[in-house]
């Protein structure tokens, strides 16, 4: 473009802007939290569920204390989730990161099978974190004081070539997150050819474990969805099945509150990790795993109810894409993926403008996932990435919120063109 041009669109878009910030909008898009109507699909749910009869099929009163790992129904229900045997799995509380917190605690304060040594007996602990990624994931990681090290995605997956130089080379990598498929935010599902590779790592560090978040794994928004190789499955080809642990949740299916969380992971896993579980429960509620089983009753349950879940979401998506594609893309203001399934729309600007457009955003009532928030420590190299939750807010909100965003996105690349 020429300046002149430039200068245009950005007088263009500050009258625009000075009209939506007079409509005194109050829209928070920062979570990707489920909208009310999808919460209703679950209400039955808390209804006649129990109907005062809460005894398993094998007689377990699940009333009482006991079974640390889940009753059979509930596992029954999310072993296909995973792809896991009974062996395989643990049925936890309401919160699949609170798993993923308490795993890495075990292993920071007790260690992990095959481990000689808690991870904090090392001089310091690192992890590897594909980025853009889920903020929830890195503040873990800096809450416990350990030192990430970001690794750029590519189109199918996070770079191979580097997560296999750096783990081959460093016993201090203790570690590495990963959001298979739909990953949060880019949207991106691994390859078959980077599922193998992960399964082939050579680690320096015999206590090396793969955090295997797949949060969106009957997400999905198309007829056509994405696929995933089993990583426990193929892990088993190579003799590594101990590096895996996979997590999963049901807190955008039924409950974000009161869900089930799930860890599956070799059967010699699994022992393991109830050996140091014991102290720190009896057991999870088994009555709302009761519920989850016989109000669903099988996987073929849930795969019917994320379709009313679809029906919801897929429209909020289809907004942000059009809107997008309408405004932003004549301009080559930006770039972005369109996922076939999960929670987030992961929008990359013009280098050095994320802050300011999440800025102009909110001055004009909508509320953004912080820039930054998608990288280790806060801190996106170029400045570009912003994370776009779309569920929550209605669709004429979210029409409004997009509207907002794009002429944020105008006026902030324009900023920075003008330079």
């Amino acid at each position: 473009m020429e300046r002149k041009e430039i200068e245009v669109i950005k007088q263009q878009a500050e009258a625009q802007y000075k009209e939506l910030q007079a409509k005194g909008l109050k829209l928070d898009m920062s979570r990707g939290k489920p909208a009310p109507d999808q919460l209703d699909l679950t209400l039955d749910m808390l209804t006649h569920c129990l109907d005062g009869e809460c005894i398993s099929e094998n007689g377990t009163d699940c009333r009482n204390y006991g079974v640390l790992d889940g009753i059979k129904e509930a596992k029954d229900l999310c072993m296909p989730m995973l792809g896991v045997g009974e062996d395989e799995i643990i049925i936890g509380g309401n919160s699949s990161l609170q798993l993923m917190y308490d795993t890495i605690t075990r292993a920071m304060l007790l260690g992990v099978l095959g481990g000689d040594k808690p991870w904090s007996k090392n001089e310091k602990v690192k992890f590897l974190c594909p980025a853009p990624g889920y903020d929830r994931h890195f503040a873990i990681c800096q809450s416990l004081g350990i030192e990430m090290i970001t690794v750029p995605y590519k189109a199918d997956g996070p770079d191979m070539d580097i997560v296999e130089k750096l783990v081959a080379e460093d016993e201090l990598i203790k570690g590495i997150w990963c959001v298979p498929m739909y990953s949060n935010p880019e949207g991106i599902t691994y390859s078959d050819e980077v599922v193998k590779r992960f399964a082939n790592l050579n680690p320096a560090a015999k206590d090396f474990r793969i955090f295997w978040d797949n949060a969106y794994c009957v997400h999905h928004l198309t007829d056509t969805p994405d696929t995933l190789l089993n990583l426990l499955d193929e892990a088993k080809k190579t003799g590594k099945e101990n590096m895996v642990f996979m997590f999963t949740s049901t807190s955008k299916i039924s409950f974000p509150g009161g869900g089930l969380a799930v860890i599956g992971a070799s059967a010699a896993n699994i022992e393991f990790i109830k050996s140091q579980m014991t102290y720190q429960t009896i057991g999870f509620d088994k009555l709302n795993q009761l519920r989850h089983a016989r109000f669903f009753k099988d996987f073929d349950g849930i795969k019917a109810h994320m379709l009313k879940h679809r029906e919801i979401i897929a429209p909020k998506f289809d907004i942000v894409l059009e809107a997008l594609e309408k405004e932003i893309a004549p301009l080559d203001f930006g770039k972005w993926h369109k996922p076939n399934g999960g929670y987030f729309i992961s929008f990359n600007g013009l280098a050095g403008t994320a802050k300011r457009t999440v800025a102009l955003c909110k001055e004009a009532g909508v509320v953004l996932t912080g820039a930054g928030a998608t990288y280790p420590y806060g801190i996106d190299p170029e400045d570009k990435n912003i994370r776009i939750a779309p569920t929550y807010p209605t669709t004429e909100e979210l029409a409004m919120a997009m509207e907002v965003f794009c002429v944020a996105v105008k006026l902030a690349a324009c900023e920075a063109l003008l330079k």
